[in-house]
């Protein structure tokens, strides 16, 4: 059994959850993104993020969770050098559910995945270590990050599987993105740490996680390590292990601690908040479409390959720039040109930034390849172009010579040198008439794909015909 705990950092607010220094500390030198109440200052008090919690219940809302009407903070006492407070504001359903997020579920392939909670809580600091060893290894705080927002979804050990954990994450990812309120891409914005156990043991809770990709290989491990206990007659102790990055393993950190072991109590210095119906009603019309109503969407109305449609419409920045481009004459082919040939040429975030692609520029070159104007071959030379450059695309046709060659009488030169060296691939487009598909490529060739495809089939079926 599997359950996951998600951290997930609003990125998109302005300012932390209790004072007005920037959320966005990435920007910043080193604790320089700091003020009393950031680094637990006696006599500082918090004042809460009204924007905070409405994103945080947009969440709750986008993963079928109830919403109540009245949340509380709460204070969870413990040491660590990254805590200037000694205790986090965070949330907990002590008197009923209080947190912005109470039972919800998302649908992983077919089966549910059962939300626990979501609560919204602050960020620690960062800490920094530095040294080659452990013999002259310090450690230095970084307190920039220390008050950002963030949200916590825990959900049920409904996981059985490592891909099932991945395959939700990268779900929770998309939809996080797709309501604007975090961008998962950004270094540490999205965590996540796994609670794993087998039949007969305790549970082990894995931290320090960098990645989906190593949490996967990290669960992958931690079941292998508590089935090769179990066969043993070995006990599996409930613990906190970290997982190894370098040697790809998890090793015990702590203990794991109890609930009580943090000492909650309602925070004081932040009253209880009520939440009335006009605000979910109002959240609830402001949220955007959902990633399924898109592919829907696309499907049905624009006729778009299902499969097609998935990729198109699980990627905000693909979406948003399908949206903006297409028409219903060429939305099919936009989509095709996102999905095939954009997606290689854009793949990380730094490279979407420095791309000089405009949603002008993807309907310009779809209607040019639908119009006959640029073959789909050559598109895809104009496309590396358009994003390297961002120059027009009648400057590219022109300064790289890929207009389609559409002159019937210098087609049907290159027609007849054709069939002159193909004479066996003529006789077998009588057998067979797909075959005339290979002449078709070998006209592309010769006019290094510039050929008008449409006119390329028509011309040839005449001269075959005549010969």
């Amino acid at each position: 059994m599997i359950g996951l705990e998600i951290h997930c950092q609003l990125t998109n607010l302005q300012s932390k959850l209790f004072c007005s220094c920037k959320a966005n500390y990435r920007e910043f030198e080193i604790n320089e993104n700091i003020c009393p109440i950031c680094i637990g200052l006696p006599g500082s008090l918090p004042r809460l993020n009204k924007e905070a919690i409405k994103k945080a219940t947009t969440i709750a809302m986008a993963l079928n969770c109830t919403t109540p009407e009245k949340i509380a903070f709460f204070r969870k006492n413990y040491f660590y050098p990254d805590l200037p407070k000694n205790f986090q504001i965070t949330q907990l359903n002590i008197y009923g559910d209080t947190s912005v997020g109470g039972h919800g579920s998302v649908t992983v392939g077919n089966k549910k995945i059962r939300i626990t909670r979501i609560q919204l809580e602050e960020d620690p600091g960062r800490l920094v270590y530095e040294g080659s060893s452990s013999k002259n290894m310090i450690t230095l705080v970084d307190y920039n990050r220390a008050g950002t927002p963030l949200v916590e979804i825990v959900t049920e050990p409904d996981f059985e599987t490592p891909k099932e954990v991945r395959d939700f994450l990268n779900i929770l990812s998309d939809l996080l993105e797709n309501l604007e309120v975090s961008d998962p891409s950004l270094e540490g914005a999205m965590r996540a740490d796994a609670n794993v156990s087998i039949k007969g043991g305790k549970k082990v809770e894995i931290k320090n996680i960098g990645s989906f990709h190593d949490l996967e290989k990290a669960v992958h491990f931690e079941i292998t390590r508590q089935e090769s206990l179990n066969s043993r007659d070995i006990p599996i102790i409930q613990e906190t292990r970290h997982w190894d990055d370098k040697r790809k393993i998890t090793v015990s950190a702590r203990s794991k601690e109890e609930e009580h072991d943090y000492r909650y109590f309602l925070e004081g210095d932040i009253p209880w908040i009520k939440i009335d119906t006009a605000i979910l009603e109002e959240l609830k019309s402001e949220m955007p479409e959902s990633i399924i109503s898109k592919k829907e969407r696309y499907v049905s109305k624009y006729n778009i390959p299902a499969q097609v449609a998935d990729v198109l419409s699980s990627d905000k920045f693909y979406s948003d720039l399908f949206e903006k481009a297409h028409t219903e004459k060429n939305a099919k082919e936009i989509a095709n040109i996102i999905t095939t040939d954009l997606m290689g040429l854009v793949d990380t975030r730094e490279k979407r930034e420095a791309s000089k692609l405009t949603s002008t520029h993807l309907r310009e070159l779809a209607d040019s390849i639908q119009s006959g104007k640029i073959s789909r071959n050559s598109s895809k030379n104009a496309l590396q172009e358009i994003v390297k450059s961002g120059k027009d695309l009648s400057v590219i046709i022109s300064e790289l010579d890929l207009g389609n060659v559409s002159d019937a009488s210098e087609l049907i030169a290159i027609i007849q040198q054709v069939i002159s060296e193909e004479p066996q691939a003529i006789e077998q487009t009588k057998i067979n008439p797909q075959a005339i598909n290979f002449l078709v490529g070998k006209v592309m060739q010769k006019t290094k794909g510039k050929a008008d495809p449409i006119l390329t089939l028509d011309l040839l079926k005449k001269q075959i015909d005549s010969s």
